[in-house]
């Protein structure tokens, strides 16, 4: 209800009248009127009068309503320790595909191996819980799809040339921008749910604690509405999901990557591998060259740029 308000008050360039938006939305007057006092104590700039009401300012919210379409899917909450504690409890319970948790700030957010990732207002923090009919072998490009389609998006979209770094972080001119985490579970070797996680540094300032890392209010020098960010990835992304073209995806990734043809890094908690990153295969692992010529094949790690 609350969003059918917003959506008739949006559309009406001047005064609503309690009656009109009562009689178009089926409710009472006292209906209407109560829905919009909760608006206004959510940040909503709505003026009343005795004649009606006018929209004047709607704050950049990541409640359900925002997002048409999908508000049965999308679980907002202020705060969490962390949005993929709460997208596997739900994924274990049975909840729909696509459905997406988010938060306006984490408390215990992490990114790849357990390492912490700063999750203040004003950065867009989600997890979507995805139920692809594939085998656990094509799992990971689920993940590459994630990344690729962000990075594009943000080029078309809002003219930043970010590039994914392997295996699926996002940066802007060498600073971190975006981080994804995914976690899988399967049965008789089919997945039962891939929930990948994605932090994006939108209207926060995460250099003060990581100066390797940027934000797009800092790229632009502007603030950027999150929830426009958020409906156009999961627009995209859920589009491609159901092609089912996953044969396309590391071609596509490739053309957004920043790793390929660099000298690399890549740390594990048992080693240390540095190289010349030369292609990503099929299974999504990274092809180094080693100074003798020889070649390896990286499976999982964290890379750096050397």
């Amino acid at each position: 209800m609350k969003g059918r308000i917003l959506k008739a008050l949006g559309e009406h360039t001047g005064i609503l009248s309690g009656e009109q938006l009562s009689a178009s939305l089926g409710v009472s007057r006292v209906t209407v009127w109560k829905h919009i006092r909760k608006l206004q104590q959510l940040g909503y700039e709505i003026h009343s009068s005795p004649v009606g009401y006018r929209l004047v300012h709607c704050p950049d919210a990541l409640f359900p309503w925002e997002f048409e379409g999908r508000e049965s899917k999308i679980l907002y909450y202020p705060q969490v320790t962390s949005t993929m504690d709460i997208a596997r409890d739900v994924a274990r319970k049975g909840c729909p595909d696509f459905t997406v948790v988010v938060a306006d700030r984490q408390t215990q957010g992490r990114g790849r191996l357990q390492r912490q990732w700063l999750s203040e207002e004003g950065g867009l923090y989600f997890t979507m819980v995805l139920r692809p009919q594939i085998p656990v072998l094509l799992s990971f490009r689920v993940n590459f799809m994630a990344s690729m389609i962000l990075a594009k998006l943000l080029g078309t979209r809002f003219g930043i040339d970010a590039r994914v770094k392997w295996p699926n972080d996002i940066l802007v001119d060498g600073c971190k921008l975006c981080g994804m985490l995914a976690e899988l579970e399967a049965e008789a070797e089919r997945v039962a749910f891939i929930n990948i996680g994605i932090g994006i540094n939108v209207n926060n300032d995460p250099g003060a604690v990581q100066p390797a890392a940027t934000s797009l209010k800092i790229i632009k020098g502007r603030r950027f509405s999150r929830k426009n960010l958020l409906a156009a990835f999961l627009d995209e992304f859920e589009a491609r999901m159901k092609l089912a073209d996953f044969d396309r995806v590391i071609d596509d990734w490739k053309k957004v990557s920043m790793t390929l043809g660099r000298q690399v890094r890549i740390v594990t908690t048992r080693e240390v591998a540095e190289g010349r990153a030369v292609d990503v295969d099929e299974n999504g692992a990274l092809i180094l060259e080693r100074d003798d010529g020889g070649r390896e094949k990286i499976i999982y790690g964290d890379c750096f740029l050397v």
